[in-house]
Formats: structure tokens, sequence, C-alpha cells
């Protein structure tokens, strides 16, 4: 790859980062728990996505970032009071912004209304308040930097908003920047930085070269150049000239002073290049030309460590250092990923063999074995924590989702979010964002009232959608709940029997016809409209989920809101299982899902009904499902016969799973049935034991789930025993 291109790349992954601090940052703001930091927060987000967008050219992205900063600029020095209408116009730009990034990547992203919102954002920030839509002004033609003729074209520069000429006899500032090599080696440079100020106003740029050593003595890594720039801009303060260098704080030295002195247009004044060329032995060298002096260090330093004092920007910063990070291709991590799934896999083969060949257990080899397992599962946890991400990354699309959600339908929506810094596997992330897409906006469109709808009620006009996420049991659950209206089970009931779903006189639980919604093709939008109205979203959902080896489940009260629950596994590499036998076959069962084991005793098992058993686990009746007859491997269950497993399910409480032995607990390798197979009902995935078997991994809220359909009619609800 490019190197140029290499840096542009993690460019845009810094946007991307930057953008969703910006949205939370507003966010903070429109809900009233914002400070001066959340206000400095949002504005070097801008600046820093402007700066970027500079070094590499993006000109219509600095232009629009430019005016969204000046806005940024009045709030945070109080001008700008960030009122709810305010705010809106804000999160509109952050929105446009985000949108001309995505342009820049080379994405076929609409950016439509940007004059309107451009002029929303100048009647801000020139303190007229919300201003309605108009047309903005045209960019101006760049302009031609002049230069003494050294026998090649003249430089040209483009400085799109940057204005030619000034009054004369107001008060200038000189600002001198002295580059250190650092800057160079972060892909800095200081063209940027002049583009920038000449954006406050016109500009006279000095070069001092007095530093410069000759050709043959020069480091091609070093910096040597001394920059003078004289700036006219009596409204701009020094504040502002500053915050032009906030992108290489620390990696240069400035002063910014006020000088009288008004240059009447754009000019940049090159160096004579004469004392750079080495002269030859016997010619007499010749004497450089005198030329300002450079920036004294301690000087320039002192100067900006007082601007830098007086800056709003700088409140709320620290001296501590951030911690280092590396950018990592995800292939190679993958990679790593596979290659420790092998390790694991072949430790427990030779741990098999070595057992098998009647080793004792207080032998060097054995205990040499214990030691590996250790090492080998320290370094599983290890990668697996490189793959370990927060989902926030997920989490800070929603509400800009939730507000074009809400613009459409008509209705009021604050957005909570909860647990953005709960981990968990990339992979996961990654395949979440479609499904929860999907039931955010079916949490507006359906579950939320208008309006008017909830004042009728009692309800406050703003309906609130809550997106969670926490981790339980070793599993991630993310949970999407509204304040709304509830599932209309009539409503639900009388479209499942119109479109042949279910039978007219079928007798369902409430959360038979609330899983209803999750049939191919259903919907309870009367009209097809943008938002929904096709039948295509949450039997989308369910799928999504379902591949991930998760579940969902539905709360519904009428007149309340409804949450929906999607529980998904932490990684999709590895799990800690328990070895069981099942009639011929050798199953694994997450660890996560099992309570305790047991070995009931006679008394303890009572027949239900025909078919089906009970269990009374202190006190408590629990359903026994034998995992041979629910995986249809045998006719009749088995009951007092081999071990049983009390698990728990999300979506049927407690359970005990009948299995004819226990082999031992084992860390196993998840790999993909589908993927390699086919989908089975029961079964979430297979693994290879140590063996060189094939086992495969019981899937326990599917085996509950299978149990509760082939039952003839809902299990009746146990009450403790007295």
């Amino acid at each position: 790859m490019d190197p140029m291109e290499a840096i542009k790349a993690t460019f845009f992954q810094e946007c991307d980062e930057l953008l969703g601090d910006l949205e939370a940052g507003l966010l903070t703001l429109e809900t009233g728990d914002g400070d001066s930091e959340t206000v400095n927060a949002v504005f070097r987000a801008v600046h820093s996505v402007k700066g970027g967008a500079g070094a590499f050219g993006l000109e219509p992205l600095v232009r629009f970032a430019h005016v969204f900063e000046t806005t940024m600029d009045m709030v945070r020095s109080g001008a700008l009071a960030p009122d709810p209408d305010v705010i809106k116009v804000l999160l509109r730009a952050a929105d446009h912004l985000a949108d001309h990034v995505s342009v820049a990547k080379g994405n076929d992203t609409p950016l439509s209304g940007e004059e309107g919102l451009v002029a929303e954002l100048e009647a801000l920030s020139s303190g007229g308040g919300v201003a309605a839509a108009a047309p903005a002004p045209a960019p101006a033609a760049p302009v031609v930097m002049d230069e003494p003729d050294f026998g090649f074209s003249p430089m040209m520069i483009s400085l799109d908003d940057g204005p030619v000429d000034a009054p004369a006899g107001v008060p200038d500032w000189r600002v001198c920047f002295t580059p250190k090599d650092v800057m160079y080696r972060n892909a800095n440079d200081a063209l940027p930085l002049m583009r920038e100020l000449s954006r406050l106003g016109p500009v006279v740029v000095e070069c001092d070269i007095d530093q410069v050593p000759h050709l043959d003595a020069l480091d091609p890594l070093g910096a040597y150049l001394t920059w003078t720039v004289t700036l006219t801009a009596p409204d701009v303060t020094r504040e502002r000239i500053v915050d032009v260098f906030e992108f290489v704080d620390g990696d240069c030295l400035f002063s910014v002073e006020p000088v009288e002195a008004a240059p009447s247009e754009v000019s940049f004044v090159m160096p004579d290049l004469e004392p750079l060329i080495p002269t030859a032995p016997d010619e007499p060298e010749p004497v450089a030309a005198a030329a300002p002096a450079p920036v004294a260090a301690p000087a320039a330093a002192a100067a900006t460590a007082a601007a830098a004092a007086d800056a709003p920007a700088a409140e709320g910063r620290t001296s501590e250092a951030a911690a280092p990070t590396i950018r990592v291709d995800l292939d190679r991590v993958d990679r790593l990923i596979d290659l420790v799934g092998e390790l694991v896999i072949n430790q427990a083969m030779l741990a098999q063999r070595v057992m098998e060949s009647g080793v004792a257990r207080s032998s060097n080899i054995a205990l040499g074995l214990d030691d590996l397992e250790q090492l080998t599962r320290e370094i599983q946890d290890s990668v697996m924590a490189i793959r370990a991400q927060p989902v926030k990354s997920v989490f800070q699309r929603m509400p800009r989702l939730a507000r074009e959600v809400a613009a459409m339908t008509g209705k009021r929506v604050r957005l909570v979010t909860e647990g953005e810094g709960t981990e968990v596997d990339k992979t996961v992330i990654e395949r979440l964002a479609e499904p929860l897409t999907h039931m955010l906006r079916n949490s507006i469109d359906h579950g939320l009232e208008t309006p008017e709808e909830r004042r009728a009620v009692g309800k406050p006009e703003e309906g609130v959608v809550k997106l969670a996420a926490m981790h339980r049991s070793g599993r991630i659950v993310i949970e999407i709940s509204d304040d709304g209206k509830g599932i209309n089970r009539e409503r639900v009931r009388d479209i499942a029997i119109k479109r042949g779903l279910i039978e007219a006189d079928a007798s369902l639980s409430d959360e038979e016809i609330d899983n209803l919604i999750f049939a191919p093709g259903f919907s309870t939008a009367a009209t097809i409209s943008d938002v929904s109205g096709r039948g295509v979203g949450m039997d989308v959902v369910k799928r999504s989920i379902q591949a991930l080896g998760g579940r969902i489940t539905i709360v519904s009260k009428p007149g309340v809101g409804s949450t929906f629950t999607l529980s998904l596994p932490l990684t999709l590499a590895v799990l800690d299982g328990m070895v069981v036998t099942v009639g011929e076959q050798t199953l694994v069962v997450p660890i996560t899902a099992i309570v305790e084991t047991l070995q009931p005793k006679p008394g303890d098992i009572q027949a239900l009904g025909p078919e089906g058993f009970v269990l009374s686990v202190r006190g408590v009746y629990v359903p026994m499902i034998d995992v041979a007859e629910a995986m249809g491997w045998t006719d009749s269950a088995s009951t007092g016969t081999g071990v049983t497993l009390l698990v728990e399910s999300g979506v049927g409480g407690l359970a005990a799973l009948t299995v004819d032995a226990i082999q031992g607990q084992r860390q196993v390798v998840i790999k993909s049935l589908e993927l390699n197979y086919q989908q089975v009902d029961g079964i979430a995935a297979a693994t290879i034991l140590g063996d060189g078997r094939v086992a495969l991994i019981l899937d326990v809220d599917a085996i509950i789930s299978l149990r509760k359909r082939a039952a003839p009619q809902p299990s009746p609800q146990l009450a403790i025993a007295s």
C-alpha cells in the first residue's frame, strides 16, 4: 500500500472515533449534564477532523468543518448558549460532517442540504439565532502566491475561504513557528497550518532558512525552518490563533504577538536558496544574506505556555500521557486466534494420549502437561483480550438513527445508552449492527406512541428508548426497551391467522403470541413506509442472533412498554464446556449454562402427565428433559438413570437435562456447523476433541424450546412445594 494511503486510512479510523466522541458530547449537552470540558471535547473533535482533512487536501470537508468549528468556538467562549434549538442544529451538523467523511472515504453518500445547514451555523455564530436556510457563499478562487522567479512555475495553493483584502492600519498578529523533528515524523506539515491561518485573515508568510546546513550535511529527517506569519485579523483573539496549532501541540515551538502592520494581500516570501548549494573547493564560500533571527526556543515556549494558559481549550487537560497503542491488521489477529485454537486442540490431544498410556498423575510428564494446559489457557485468554472491544462502536451509531426515525415518524424520542464499555469479541460486534438497527427502528415505529397519543394517556410527549449492555453468566446481554404501548397481542394474532401462520382456534400463550413477530414476512404496519411495512426486519434479527449462537426474548406489558433481550456468547472462538455422553454421541454443554450436576434419587422425580417428568430440587420442581429423546436418538425418556445437569435458560428458566455420563470439563475450540455441514436443531456448533473425534456443542436454549414446542400444551406453572 502507498504510505500516504496507509496514513489516510489511519486518519479515517481516527475520524470514526472522533465522530463518535463528537456525537456523544453533543448528546450529553442535550441532556443538560455537560460542562466546559464536554464543550471543549466537542470542539477538539471537530478541530481534529478539520486539521487532518487539511493535511490530505479534503477541501469540501475542511470548509464545512471550519463553519462547524466556528459555531462551536462561540459555544466554547460562552457567546452562544447550548440550548435545545442550538443542539439540534449542531447534531445535524455532526451528521453532515460524518457524511463528508464518508464521501472522503470514497463512499457514495448523498450530501444534501448543506447550504441551508451552513446558513444556520453562520447565523448562530453571528449571534442571530437559528435561521432559515439560505444559499452558502461560493468558494473563493485559488490564490496565486507571489514568489521570485527560480525558473519554474509559480506555486499554486488553494485558500478557499481566506479573504484576500483587508483594511489598512488595523492591529495585526505576528506568529513565529518552529517545527520540531517529531512533527514531521507524525505526518504533519507546516503548509496546512499556514493555510489555516490564512482563513482567519490576510497573511504574509516569511521562511527563515538561517539554520539550514549545506546539502551535504543536511539530515533529511531534521527540521531547520522557522516561519514568521503576519496576520491581519482584528476580530480574532490570541486564543483562536493558538487553537490552529493544537493539532501539533508539543511538536513545535511558536509564539503569538500583536504588531502594528497590515498586509494588503496574501503573499509568500520565498527565501534565498543560494546559501544551501555546496560550493566547489576552489571557490570562496559566499556570505549568507542577512535573515531574521530564528525564534528563541525558551521565549517561544514561554509564549506558547502563556497563550495555552489563557485558552479555554486548555481547561480540563491533564499531563498524563495516554497509554501507547498500535494498530494491527485484523487478519493478523484472526490468524493468531486460529493458531491458538490449534494449540488448544493439540494440547488436548497430547493430554488424552498421555492419559491413555497409563502415565501416573504424579509423574514429571503429567505435571509438565498440567503446566502446558495452564500456559495454553493464559495465552488463549490474552489473545481473546486483544479481540475484545467495547460495544460503544455499535452503540454510537444509534443516536443518529434514532433521530432520523423519529423525524420520519413524527415522534419525540430520547435514546438512553448504558454499558457502552462492555467488551465482547470483535466478530460479535461486527454482526450486531444490523439486528440492533432493525430493533431500534421497530421500537420507535411500533413501540412508541405519537406525542398526541402519549399526552392523551398521561405520558410525557417524549418517548424513551433504552439501549443497555452488560455481562451476565459468561455471556453479553443487550436490552432494547421502550416505554411505549407494548405489543397489541390481539392484532398480532389476527394478522398471524390471516397470513396462515397459525390456526384460528390455536391456543397460544402471551409469550408465543409475542414471538409471532419474528415470523418471516410478518408486519403490523398498516402501510408501507420508509421505516417499516414490508415484513422484513424482526425475522432478520432472529436469524442474525441465532447465527451468533445467541437467543432473543420478549417481555411486553400493554400500555407500559416492551423489552427485547439479546443474549450472546462473549466470543465465537473458544468456550469452557462439560463433555458428556448421550447414547453413542459425545456432546459438549457450555459451562455458563450449567448451575450444578445432580445424581437424583428416585423419590425426587415425579411424573407430570402421560410422558412428562419433573425433578424436585430443594423444594422447587423443574421440568426434566432427556437429551437423547429431545434430539430424536431414542423414543422414550429415561428416568433415574445417568446424570442430571441443572441448567438455566433465558427462554425457560431452570431445567434438568438427563445425560448418560460426564467425561469431564474441557476448553474447546468452536467450529461452525453451518459453514461445514448444515444447521441442526438443538446444536449450536461443533468442536474437535483430544482424540480427534468431532463433538457437537449443545444449544441449551434450543433444546428447552424444542421440548416446549413438542409438549401438547404449555406446561403449568409449578409453585414451590410447601
